[in-house]
Formats: C-alpha cells, sequence, structure tokens
C-alpha cells in the first residue's frame, strides 16, 4: 500500500469514475502457448490483509524458498502497490496431473510459530501468479447456483479441538491447484484461463527418518491416497514440523484466453450501479430544470429589463445582480492562492479524462498489473503542462506580473503537501517492515519525475500562457469597493458553500462505495463504464450547483464570488472524508492504529485531490456564467 493509495485515490479519484467494456491485450500482455510437458513456472506475490493494510513478501514468512530468490521486473505502480513478485518452488508440467508432491519440510522454532501466527491472526492471504493470471479460491454461493473468486488462499486459520476451548493456529500446508486451460483442436497447443487452489491444512506423516525420499503415509501418488479434507490439521507451534505439498489437476475449459478475466472481473451488482446511476441522473434533472429556469426565464428578464432602462431615475432604481457589475471582476483576496489551486484543479482534470479514456479503450486491463497507477502518474506529470497554462492565464487576467512565481507554487504547492503526508506513512510503513514501503530507488524516480519533467512543463506552460493576450472583463472595475448589504442567514458564505457540497457528492457516493471496496478490500474494479457515467454527471452537478449559487448570491449583491465558487462544489470533498469515516467503521475490520493512521492518511490525500478537481470544475463554471451575464446587459 503506497503512494499510489494516495494518488489512485488522489483520483478518488480516480476518485470516481468508469462498465466492464472488453478489452483488447497490448504488447507484453501477449498469450503464450503451451505444449503438454512443457514447464509451468508459479510465481509468488505479496502477502496481503485486509485488516491491517501492510503488504509483507512472500518469504517475510518461512515458506520454503529456491536456492537464489529473484526478483521479477516490476513497473512503478507495482512497486507503489507493494507487489514483491518473486520466484518459487511450485513447477508443473503442462497437462501432467501430480499429486502429493513434497516441496520442503520446515521445523518451527519460537520465533517462526510466532511470524506465521501473527500472520494467521490478521488474516494474511498468499499471492501467487502462473502466466500472469492471479491464483484464486473458487467459493460457492449459497443464495445461488454461482461462483466468486477470492484472490489468494488465507495463511492458516484459528479453530478448537473438539472439546477444548483454547485457541489454536493451524496453516495451509497443502494446496491443491487447478490449472485450467483452453485447447486449439489443431495445434493441440493450449492456453492458461485460470489458475485456481483448494488449501488444506492436513498433520502429514512418515515413517522413519525423513529423507528426500521419504514417502508420506497420509498422502501417497502410489497408494491413490490424496488429501481431501483438513480433519488432522496442522498445529503451528514451536518444535512442530511442517511439511508443505501440493496437488496440481488440469481441466479443459471452453474459456478463450481473450475471456479469461471475465471470471475475475464479474461483478453481480449492476443493479446497483445502475441505481447508482439513476440516483445521479435524478439530481442532475433536478439541477438543470433549476439553472433552465435562471438561464431562460429569470435571467432573459432581467437583462431585458436592465436594457430597456432609459432613464437616469430609472437605471437609479437597479437592483439585483446588475447592481455589482462595477465589482464582480475586482481580483479577489488571496488571488495568487487561487490561480495555484485552479491550476491544479486543471492538471487533476486532465489526468483523471485521459486515464479514464485509455480504461475504457482496454489499455488499463488489470492483466496489465500496475498499469493503472503508473499511467496515472505519468500523466500528472505531463499534465503540469496544462496546470502551468491555467494558473497563469489567469493570473494575468487578475493584472499579475511574476509569472515565475505563479508557476513555481503551482509546480510545487500540491504535490509537496501530498509528499509531507507521504513521507510520515511511508515511515509508519517502513517502521513495519511492509513491503509497501517505497524504496529508495523508487523515490529518488518520483522525485525525478516531478523536478525533472513536472516543474519544467509547468514553467513552459506558464510561459505560453503569459504569452497570450490578458482575458478581457465585459465590464469595467470600479476603483473604490461597493459595500455589501447585510445579507440573510441562508447566504452565509459558510453555510451556502456547505449547501452546495451536498449534491455532488450525492451523485457519486454510491459508486465511491464499490471504489473504496476494490481498494481496500482487494477486488477488482473494472466498470469504467459506470465509472465513466458518473464522472461526467459529476461535472455536471458541480457546474450547475455552482452556477445557481451564484446567480443567488450576485442577486444579493455579495460579488466576491471568487473563492465562493471554488469552495462551493470543492466541499464535497468534505462529505467524501466523512464518508470515508463512516466506511472504516462500517465496513473495514482494522484494528491496528498504524493501519488506520495509513487509511485516514491516504484518504486525506484522496479527499484533498477530490476538493481540487470539483473546486476547478464549479469555478470555472461560475466563471463563464458571470462573464456570460455581465457581457450581455448595456452598462452606462
Amino acid at each position: 500500500m503506497a503512494f499510489w493509495r494516495s494518488i489512485a485515490f488522489s483520483a478518488l479519484l480516480a476518485l470516481l469514475f468508469i462498465h466492464d467494456s472488453h478489452c483488447f491485450y497490448l504488447p507484453g500482455v501477449a498469450p503464450q502457448d503451451f505444449n503438454k510437458g512443457d514447464l509451468l513456472q508459479v510465481k509468488v506475490n505479496k502477502l496481503t490483509s485486509i485488516k491491517t493494510q501492510l503488504p509483507y513478501t512472500y518469504y517475510s514468512l518461512p515458506y520454503c524458498s529456491p536456492p537464489k530468490i529473484q526478483d521479477s521486473a516490476e513497473n512503478l505502480g507495482e512497486v507503489l502497490r507493494g507487489d514483491r513478485i518473486e520466484n518459487s518452488l511450485y513447477a508443473f508440467k503442462m497437462r501432467e496431473p501430480q499429486m502429493c508432491n513434497v516441496v520442503c519440510n520446515r521445523k518451527l522454532d519460537a520465533k517462526t510459530a510466532k511470524e506465521f501466527k501473527e500472520k494467521i491472526n490478521d488474516e494474511y492471504r498468499v499471492n501467487m501468479i502462473l502466466d500472469n493470471l492471479p491464483l484464486v479460491v473458487p467459493l460457492k454461493r449459497n443464495d445461488q447456483d454461482s461462483t466468486v473468486y477470492q484472490l489468494g488462499f488465507h495463511v492458516g486459520l484459528k479453530g478448537q479441538y473438539s472439546g477444548s476451548k483454547e485457541q489454536k493456529f493451524f496453516i495451509h500446508n497443502h494446496l491443491a491447484f487447478t490449472v485450467k486451460y483452453h485447447r486449439d483442436l489443431q495445434t493441440d497447443s493450449t492456453r492458461i484461463v485460470g489458475f485456481e487452489v483448494k488449501p488444506f491444512s492436513v498433520k502429514h506423516e512418515y515413517e522413519g527418518k525423513w529423507d528426500e525420499k521419504t514417502r508420506l503415509t497420509t498422502c501417497d501418488p502410489h497408494a491413490k491416497h490424496t488429501v481431501l479434507n483438513s480433519n488432522t490439521p496442522q498445529e503451528v507451534e514451536e518444535n512442530q514440523e511442517i511439511i508443505f505439498t501440493y496437488d496440481v489437476d488440469f481441466q479443459e475449459s471452453d474459456v478463450k484466453w481473450a475471456s479469461r478475466w471475465d471470471a475475475y472481473l464479474l461483478m453481480n451488482d449492476d443493479q446497483i450501479h445502475w441505481f447508482s446511476i439513476v440516483n445521479s441522473l435524478m439530481i442532475v434533472l433536478f439541477l438543470s430544470g433549476m439553472v433552465a429556469m435562471i438561464m431562460l426565464r429569470t435571467l432573459y428578464r432581467d437583462i431585458s429589463r436592465y436594457n430597456e432602462l432609459e432613464t437616469q431615475e430609472e437605471a437609479q432604481e437597479e437592483t439585483g445582480w446588475k447592481l455589482v457589475h462595477g465589482d464582480v471582476f475586482r481580483p479577489p483576496q488571496n488571488s495568487d492562492l487561487l490561480c495555484v489551486y485552479v491550476g491544479t484543479g486543471v492538471q487533476f482534470f486532465g489526468m483523471l479524462l485521459v486515464t479514464m479514456i485509455f480504461a475504457i479503450l482496454g489499455f488499463l486491463s488489470p492483466s496489465n498489473r500496475g498499469g493503472l497507477m503508473t499511467a496515472m502518474l505519468l500523466l500528472w506529470v505531463f499534465m503540469g503542462l496544462f496546470a502551468g497554462y491555467a494558473s497563469t492565464r489567469l493570473y494575468k487576467m487578475f493584472k499579475g506580473s511574476e509569472w515565475k512565481k505563479i508557476a513555481f507554487r503551482t509546480a510545487v504547492f500540491f504535490p509537496a503537501s501530498v509528499s509531507v503526508i507521504f513521507a510520515v506513512l511511508n515511515t509508519l510503513i517502513w517502521g513495519q517492515k511492509s513491503s509497501g514501503a517505497v524504496p529508495f530507488g523508487t523515490m529518488f524516480a518520483l522525485i525525478f519525475l516531478w523536478f525533472g519533467i513536472s516543474v519544467p512543463l509547468v514553467f513552459v506552460g506558464s510561459y505560453v500562457g503569459f504569452k497570450k493576450p490578458a482575458i478581457e472583463n465585459p465590464v469595467k472595475t470600479n476603483k473604490i469597493p461597493r459595500q455589501i448589504p447585510e445579507q440573510a442567514w441562508y447566504m452565509n458564505p459558510a453555510f451556502s458553500v456547505l449547501i452546495g457540497g451536498i449534491l455532488p457528492f450525492g451523485a457519486v457516493f454510491i459508486e465511491l462505495f464499490f471504489i473504496l471496496t476494490s481498494i481496500w478490500l482487494n477486488q477488482f474494479y473494472y466498470i469504467f463504464g459506470f465509472l465513466f457515467l458518473v464522472f461526467i454527471i459529476l461535472i455536471i452537478t458541480c457546474a450547475e450547483i455552482t452556477v445557481v449559487l451564484c446567480y443567488f448570491q450576485l442577486c444579493s449583491e455579495d460579488y466576491l464570488w471568487w473563492w465562493r465558487s471554488y469552495l462551493t462544489s470543492g466541499s464535497s470533498a468534505l462529505y467524501l472524508f466523512l464518508y470515508a469515516t463512516f466506511y472504516f467503521f462500517t465496513k473495514l475490520e482494522i484494528t491496528k492504529l498504524v493501519s488506520a493512521v495509513l487509511y485516514f492518511g491516504y484518504m486525506l490525500i484522496a479527499s484533498y485531490a477530490f476538493f481540487v478537481v470539483t473546486g476547478t470544475i464549479g469555478f470555472y463554471a461560475c466563471f463563464w456564467f458571470t462573464r456570460l451575464i455581465y457581457s450581455s446587459v448595456k452598462i452606462d
């Protein structure tokens, strides 16, 4: 669990957003053909737990290991996720079933017994990979005739012997693998389309002294005696001898290679997702009706009336939003900071949009492990060009002249804030000796991406933006600021800002549940069609609620709309964080303090990023709206 939870989440990020589109496969994820007898090498990945959210390498436990442990090449996304893919002693031959293969035996001392017990108590799962397919445990649903798959198998389990109340720990030391394959009838070559396991805990027995040729009495292929249950489990205690064994069976399947991920990605909650879409659309229709009423009736009437005023007496009796035309484009307080936030929001928005387009097209298939994180990080870096352009264009409109200062702040402000939180979280992960801690080499790569690519691109965008002619306001700004009349209680800035965030959050919170589940409960999330629809609805909702509240604000002769428009839709991030807190206490079983700190740290980063994105959407909607209405009236 590492940096990218922050940013994978930062999108929430991808916040939020995109149905199972049929994906195609890219070079490097191409099918591999196997003939009968070909060697199949199983690789091991990290140990994961939804109780601690701290991944560990497979060999952090005293499992059977090869003479030389070799790390597979991992991309940036895999490293940030805590993946550590290594070789193992589990090896099969294609379409040649095996029974009771002995991997090794281990005698536990106090230290190793304690390590196994801790991982069993924290419900850690072992993850393995064959031909790029993750190992799954098939489970039959009681309520319907269907199978669901859980990623990886538990290290072990807790229980009591019959007639005893003392809790014991038992290890899964016998694995019954099933490799499913699709056979080409013409060439007789095969492709792997499934990798399943049923774990058992078995106290193996043998006669005489142990050596490499010892035959087990509890699992003997010669006597056709195999493991079918865990009735005599292997206990984890000091001085216990544990023998690790496995079976492998091969089953022909009608599933073709291109569809082999369908079982992993199968979502049985389509109705809930459609309910989410309908719920969001209702909110959008409600807001669209209000906007239509304002734009087509109220605004049209206002503009017609204002343009028909002929006498000075009538002009002096102006009321409503036209009255503040001389102040509405007055630069706000902390305008530099607003420019920085807007630029950062543009950077995030571009990253999310392009990421979802790639995901819908199938470029970010889960078979490309770590691809989503890598893509988001690289896109964030390259979108710095647009961040610099957007922030400097706004800065120049505010009559600013020090564009380099704004460029530097835009390039550094948000990443620095996130880096501080990330550094604290990464230190905690290091303290737990977890594989989720980002190595120094990867840290250096991240710093290089930031300062070596992102920062220069922000400066390039800023330079281009500053060279453009300044954006001209449709009306002139008075030299002396107008006094703002006392506002009604419901137009209080804090109240209206908090109200404004409810509807954007309401449009996405159902889909948010599935995103949180995929991140924190180690499930696949690949319904990018739904996610993209929700993203579009979020954009519309943020824009419309901001325009509506901005109109009410201007009508009450309050012209301080710049920051208010950003905070109105951005306040939905507050509700996101509150929902994440609710999710933590109702859906997760995290008990360790370090794990809780990690959860809230990453969710804080995600909520901050969500604030930047939604705030920028609302700001630009209100910016367009005010320029539109004030350019439509005659100002003497």
